[in-house]
């Protein structure tokens, strides 16, 4: 029998949210809504990049634990509607969709680019290219199940130098749009690389949470420490590059010294901001670095999910950490937060948990299972 908490959770998380808009206010309500929506995004479309990439790469380890990463992909279904109805936030969180808004010069020479019908089209865009390529390449495996075509993996081989492509654009607008236009005057060109490693980070973190539960479950026959060791592998790594990334753009930025660049950095490591900027820095790269050098670590079932876990909830904090300042000076967190996290944990459980009844644990139709389950280090 089931269990009733994920959608109790997502019942109170909802009403806590609705409540927000009238008690908090709709700047607050709208500020959780885009953290959460960008973290749902983080997610689903990291975890289809997984299974693009072993499409694109010809891997062959993978085969057995690509079906977790695509169920996890199955989160840009309920995401789609969840950006469209974000396009509401924008009048009340950026300063340029403001009706009458008299804005700065430098702003105002980036209207072409900064309006509301523009901005809406390129959100719609990326959201039928996320659904395009997840009913490619997810739909495609899973007829794959019974059909046994092994055209369907070719058609996906093919298929995934294009999705890549438009994996590079729609992160790059989603950084540039959703995080980085909230105050507008500001522009960093790494951003997009910057939110790029986070999601990819997320998309790891989710399939190695997915693959540890239907391994713990039995479900996974054959997938062994080599496999789990790769994917622990590829955490560290991305833990290491997500690091780089978010150094260099402070250090080229610190470095210039420029007043429309440093102002933004200001007032997320200086007063209440410093804690979440260390806890960041803690969470997001010290203690999953070390945590994840020893061999062991990787390949062990608990410690792999503690590792996962933990950079899950440091990447939620970078997103909170971009967004949340444009509020105030200090940091906020108290009953609206927690029941966005309800809502959101709540309606995402019962998606994945549906997902994972969907077709075999894993690819039976992918011409290279076999092979996949006969990989040693």
């Amino acid at each position: 029998m089931k269990s009733p908490a994920p959608a109790i959770l997502t019942a109170i998380g909802f009403l806590g949210a609705a409540a927000a808009y009238w008690l908090a206010g709709p700047e607050r309500f709208w500020a959780n809504y885009l953290v959460w929506m960008l973290m749902l995004i983080s997610a689903g479309l990291g975890a289809l990049f997984i299974a693009a990439l072993e499409h694109l790469v010809a891997a062959r380890w993978s085969v057995p634990l690509r079906r977790a990463a695509e169920r996890a992909a199955g989160l840009l279904v309920p995401a789609a509607p969840i950006v469209l109805i974000g396009l509401f936030s924008l009048p009340v969180l950026y300063p340029w969709a403001r009706p009458g808004a008299i804005l700065p010069p430098a702003v105002a020479a980036k209207a072409v680019w900064l309006n509301v019908p523009f901005f809406s089209a390129r959100a719609v865009a990326c959201v039928l290219l996320w659904l395009l390529s997840w009913r490619v390449l997810v739909g495609g495996s899973m007829l794959q199940d019974s059909s046994k075509d092994p055209a369907l993996t070719i058609r996906a081989r093919r298929y995934a130098p294009f999705f890549m492509a438009a994996f590079a654009l729609s992160v790059t607008l989603v950084a540039f749009d959703w995080i980085s236009s909230l105050e507008p005057e500001w522009y960093s060109d790494v951003f997009g690389v910057y939110l790029f490693a986070g999601v990819f980070l997320a998309g790891l973190c989710v399939v190695s949470l997915a693959v540890i539960h239907m391994m713990e479950a039995g479900r996974l026959p054959g997938v062994k420490f080599d496999h789990l060791y790769n994917l622990g592998g590829f955490l560290f790594a991305w833990i290491v590059f997500w690091s780089y990334i978010a150094f260099a753009q402070y250090l080229l930025m610190w470095y210039a010294n420029l007043p429309e660049e440093v102002f933004w950095y200001r007032q997320r490591v200086n007063g209440a901001w410093r804690a979440v900027a260390l806890a960041l820095a803690l969470l997001h790269f010290v203690i999953p670095f070390f945590a994840l050098i020893p061999k062991d670590v990787k390949g062990d079932l608990s410690r792999l999910r503690r590792a996962a876990l933990l950079v899950l909830l440091a990447h939620f904090l970078d997103l909170y950490w971009l967004v949340f300042p444009v509020l105030g000076a200090r940091p906020l967190f108290s009953w609206p937060e927690l029941s966005f996290a309800l809502l959101f944990i709540g309606l995402s459980s019962l998606w994945v948990r549906r997902s994972m009844g969907q077709g075999a644990d894993m690819p039976i139709g992918d011409p290279f299972l076999e092979e996949g389950l006969a990989f040693r280090l």
